[in-house]
């Protein structure tokens, strides 16, 4: 009994080196900081700036199905370790861009590092989530935070250092050897418990919710997938589209650099928090309480920003950037805990990374606002589209049931 209470024990290193991964992979969230340089240097516009962050978004996704199917076949750790190099390789590669085509930045950036972190996201979060079956929300709350915190954390670095000696090109590169290096370092580290490890019980309430497993073809063949994946879309895109153009957003209501710069930190931390809050809500709360929850705070993020536009209030502007990012974070801690909760364990690798895919259509929807922005001149069009949304993902939220 000690030895399996000992041997069960190291899932809590295993989650706090899985959730240190995270801290790095999330760089690719602070997309409204790294884009920078390039718009100052090479004059690409918001637009182009913007469909990277779609594209790499896109590949995000892809590598987390790819990451499910890597790890079955060759294991996590050999999953883990291609996606560092990968991620490393495309960040290297986005430091040497001398402007002469913005493909070039689309093929660094968002195809090799989205790829690569989209398969480290996968795997990671599926691994150290089988150390979990009794606690799932906190598992995922955990990982999740550690991956929207790293906007704040390197992303404010990297900022600091592109406004000093060190220059953007130095920074990429210092970036991408730090993410491959942690993500190798994780990808030897982490490990898959045995198929008899003994787990503490699921508290009966939860045990009495449980469903069989589903196949990746099953579940995708129920209502109840199309109706969630569809909620996260609608919620997603508001937070994809505001993180997109968050400072420029500050700005346009009077907000000073600095303070502008700030509240993609504050962004941040209330992603990190909503990440965390949404994972304890789900093991206290039940599933549909948190969704309803999370949807209300996404309906009175969009509305506060949109009157904050209409009015050009900054107070209202920092309000809603704030339950932007809470109701953001609840989006990826309930993509990875509704597949477990809805569809079982067995086959969460790949049903998860289907479900991330909502990421690609609230990537698509932050382009079509991006787009909206420039062709009216003003944020008020894509907030009243987004608004739109989130009432559309309450409807959806209200009518799913569990399969």
């Amino acid at each position: 009994m000690e030895n399996t209470t000992q041997k069960t024990n190291i899932r809590w290193l295993y989650l706090a080196v899985g959730t240190f991964a995270m801290l790095f992979a999330g760089i690719l969230y602070a997309w409204s900081i790294l884009k920078a340089p390039f718009s100052v240097e090479f004059g690409w516009s918001p637009s182009d700036l913007t469909l990277n962050f779609t594209i790499t978004m896109s590949f995000f996704c892809m590598g987390g199905l790819l990451g499910a199917q890597i790890s079955k076949r060759m294991g996590s750790r050999f999953a883990i370790v291609i996606s560092g190099l990968l991620a490393s390789g495309g960040f290297a590669l986005t430091s040497l861009l001398t402007g002469t085509s913005v493909a070039l930045l689309y093929l660094a950036y968002g195809f090799l590092a989205g790829l690569g972190i989209g398969i480290s996201y996968n795997v990671v979060v599926a691994t150290v989530s089988t150390w979990f079956p009794d606690k799932k929300g906190l598992c995922s709350g955990c990982l999740m935070m550690g991956f929207g915190a790293s906007a704040l954390v390197l992303g404010n670095w990297a900022s600091s250092m592109f406004e000093g000696a060190m220059g953007w090109r130095r920074t990429y590169v210092i970036l991408g050897l730090a993410l491959g290096a942690v993500l190798i370092l994780t990808g030897l580290i982490l490990k898959r418990p045995a198929a008899n490890q003994v787990f503490p019980r699921v508290n009966k309430a939860e045990e009495s919710s449980q469903v069989q497993d589903f196949t990746s073809g099953e579940m995708l063949r129920r209502p109840s997938f199309w109706m969630a994946f569809f909620y996260l879309v609608c919620l997603s895109a508001v937070g994809s589209s505001v993180i997109s153009f968050a400072r420029d957003l500050a700005l346009s209501v009077g907000a000073p650099a600095a303070l502008a710069t700030s509240l993609v930190g504050a962004l941040s931390i209330c992603n990190g928090l909503g990440r965390m809050a949404t994972g304890a809500a789900f093991d206290a709360l039940g599933r549909r309480k948190t969704m309803l929850i999370a949807n209300c705070l996404t309906i009175c993020a969009a509305g506060a920003i949109l009157i904050a536009m209409l009015t050009g209030t900054l107070a209202l502007c920092v309000l809603g950037l704030c339950l932007t990012g809470l109701s953001y974070g609840s989006c990826s801690t309930t993509t990875a805990t509704f597949p477990a909760v809805f569809y079982g364990m067995k086959h969460y690798p790949t049903n998860v990374a289907y479900m991330t895919f909502n990421l690609m259509g609230g990537s698509l929807v932050a382009t079509l606002s991006s787009l909206l922005l420039t062709a009216t001149g003003g944020y008020v069009a894509p907030f009243l589209l987004l608004l739109g949304l989130t009432v559309v993902a309450l409807g959806l939220n209200l009518a799913l049931r569990k399969p």
